[in-house]
């Protein structure tokens, strides 16, 4: 989307009514004037034309700066296909969820927090534990974890709007390629101006990847919490498993450098059944640019 056009889609989406007034400067041959265009436009409407250089100056008044992107702006095809929807705003529910992940993530360090949220999921997770070896119960929590984090993941990521915006990114990293190649400056100018503007975008995108982590964090900080609440109060069984490559090794010692065994598998089993999940669910949980 060339610059001209986008400023064109960003004035219909504030106020739709300009489209006639752009179609009547569209279907004007040649410069036009304000006494011209005066009982077709409105003040207001002549001079954000003119501030977002839709209107450029000309010899004998005003002219489009680029018809055909104001044409392709215009378009239905545009409206409706490639324009990036960057409506990334986070409703009350998920403001609230994020204050609960950063609450719960402080019983890391806060040990009265830890204890709370260790104490309260024990009573969910404590029969478990007493039924099941300990690596059978971090393999259940690992299973529970990536099966919910996938779905949530599926459900609140809008994998084709991030599609669509790493498209556009592409796309101005390969005409600003070419435009270096031929040694066009002016090229190289509107492309800067486009990304410049587009860097706006990046928060949009950023809070559109960040929204279903703050959900998925409400499932694994209670798992970790607790687990890292039975090690603490030396309620895990005192004996180890055997990892592969890694041999022999304790609960509680390290595996991968400082990373403690019971967390090394964890992340064993939730990657290998999130991997598992997805593809037997067929859950898209990443853009699709192809």
């Amino acid at each position: 989307m060339g610059r001209i056009e986008r400023k064109v889609d960003e004035l219909l989406q504030q106020d739709p009514s300009m489209r006639a007034s752009l179609e009547f400067l569209l279907d004007h041959d040649g410069p036009i004037t304000w006494n011209e265009a005066s009982g077709e436009l409105s003040s207001g409407e002549w001079g954000r034309f003119i501030e977002k250089g839709i209107l450029t100056d000309a010899d004998a008044g005003f002219e489009l700066a680029d018809p055909e992107e104001v044409e392709a702006g215009l378009s239905e095809e545009t409206d409706d296909g490639d324009d990036v929807d960057h409506d990334s705003s986070w409703s009350r529910y998920d403001k609230l969820a994020g204050l609960a992940a950063l609450g719960m993530m402080a019983g890391y360090a806060v040990t009265p927090i830890g204890n709370a949220v260790g104490g309260t999921f024990d009573i969910l997770l404590g029969p478990v534990q007493s039924m099941l070896p300990f690596y059978g119960v971090i393999l259940v929590l690992a299973v529970l974890t990536g099966l919910t984090t996938s779905l949530l993941q599926a459900n609140l990521m809008n994998t084709e709007v991030m599609a669509k915006y790493q498209e556009q990114m592409q796309s101005m990293q390969d005409r600003r390629k070419d435009a270096k190649e031929r040694g066009d400056d002016e090229e190289l100018e509107r492309i800067q101006e486009e990304q410049m503007e587009a860097m706006g975008d990046n928060i949009g995108m950023f809070k559109e990847q960040f929204r279903p982590m703050v959900w998925t964090l409400l499932v694994t900080i209670p798992a970790f919490l607790w687990i890292y609440w039975m090690v603490r109060n030396s309620q895990i069984p005192t004996n180890g498993m055997t990892l592969p490559i890694l041999g022999e090794r304790q609960w509680n010692s390290g595996a991968v450098g400082p990373m403690r065994t019971w967390i090394v598998w964890y992340f064993l089993c939730s990657f290998s059944f999130n991997q598992l999940i997805r593809k037997s669910l067929n859950l898209q949980t990443t853009p699709d640019t192809s």
